[in-house]
């Protein structure tokens, strides 16, 4: 049976330690990386902190100004505007160095892929573990980044080891250890098993991976549904099939905003996203590209985000059926809302190249 071996390659406080790179004087201090709102002063909420920061309790998150307070007693504290230009850069040289060491290479984000080394690596952890080093090295001595990676057999024990032993970190779990290592892991350290889940499980007295371990496959469909309960039962112990695929570049364009003031007022909230709408179709024209699918984005004052979305009947250029859509989108949405929104965001997805036009503007 060939052995399959993935990697899982995580950058440690990626937007911070880009700064810190930029500014080495930065590292000795607390760096927070922040989104500010366009409301001025401190509004907005953490992108990101390193490992200084962290141990005061500054996390992704928080609002600026509860951060800022954590860390009254660090004068040094760096809160830096997020960059994200500077930030894609650093990741694209990065991802050039990943890729060219993978049979199959995903790129999930700016910080973080997964990598298919079976053939590779000869199917042996051992070489495995050996091209991870080499990938640590190089990324290092050609962008001083450091990053973190986790060996295994699939993307999920991979995904979970590559937070093991951070920041800097290498671990490798053979299929040999596997069950050794999940009975050191918190029901919270496997991923897709979040706080609902497990306030559910606790109300039926399971709080180890031990005690999950043995619930009937059949108990868990009946808490969970079907797809989620199947998926516990494997995960717990560290069962996962889904192969690393070569991730297709994202197909969407997006507009999104900090809205003046908190809200859930329909006709505030219409007048800022006709206004994004606006903008998104220049972006539109400028692509020279249809659409075929509209959504709308917003984050709530607590930090929460929802999503709507709609397929079209057939791809469209056209602005009036996009404000249109989003609008009824809006509608929908907060006919159910009671928390105030902080941002708001209009994305066009499901792309096509304008046939038979060079160019969009001969439409108009």
């Amino acid at each position: 049976m060939n052995q399959r071996i993935v990697l899982h390659v995580d950058f440690d406080y990626f937007y911070a330690q880009c700064e810190e790179i930029r500014t080495p004087d930065l590292k000795t201090k607390p760096v927070v990386v922040c989104m500010f709102s366009d409301r001025g002063g401190d509004s907005g909420a953490i992108a990101t902190a390193n490992y200084t920061a962290r141990e005061f309790g500054v996390k992704s998150g928080l609002s600026i100004q509860f951060a800022k307070q954590k860390l009254k007693s660090r004068a040094d504290s760096a809160f830096l505007p997020a960059d994200f230009e500077y930030y894609s850069e650093m990741s694209e040289k990065s991802m050039n160095i990943i890729e060219k060491f993978a049979d199959v290479f995903e790129y999930v984000g700016r910080d973080e892929a997964y990598l298919d080394v079976s053939r590779k690596a000869e199917q042996d952890f051992t070489k495995a573990a050996h091209i991870a080093q080499q990938i640590k090295n190089e990324i290092r001595e050609k962008t001083k980044l450091t990053c973190s990676i986790g060996i295994s057999p699939n993307k999920l024990l991979s995904k979970i080891a590559s937070d093991y032993k951070k920041p800097d970190g290498l671990t490798t779990i053979t299929p040999d250890k596997i069950s050794e290592f999940i009975e050191t892991l918190n029901l919270g350290d496997i991923h897709g098993i979040g706080k609902k889940t497990m306030e559910k499980l606790a109300e039926e007295g399971i709080e180890t991976i031990s005690q999950a371990k043995n619930l009937d496959i059949f108990i868990l469909i009946n808490m969970f549904g079907r797809k989620a309960g199947t998926y516990i039962h494997n995960a717990i112990r560290g069962i996962d099939d889904e192969p690393v695929k070569i991730r297709a570049p994202t197909l969407q364009l997006s507009k999104i905003t900090t809205l003046k003031e908190d809200s859930i007022d329909y006709a505030f909230l219409e007048k800022s996203l006709f206004e994004l709408c606006e903008k998104l179709h220049v972006s539109i024209l400028k692509e020279n590209k249809m659409f075929r699918s509209i959504g709308i984005s917003l984050t709530q004052t607590n930090l929460s985000g929802k999503t709507r979305s709609r397929m079209l009947r057939n791809p469209t250029l056209s602005l009036e059926e996009l404000k249109k859509v989003s609008g009824q989108l809006l509608k929908e949405v907060l006919e159910e809302q009671s928390i105030l929104i902080r941002r708001l965001g209009v994305k066009v997805s499901e792309l096509s190249d304008i046939e038979g036009q060079s160019n969009i503007t001969s439409y108009f």
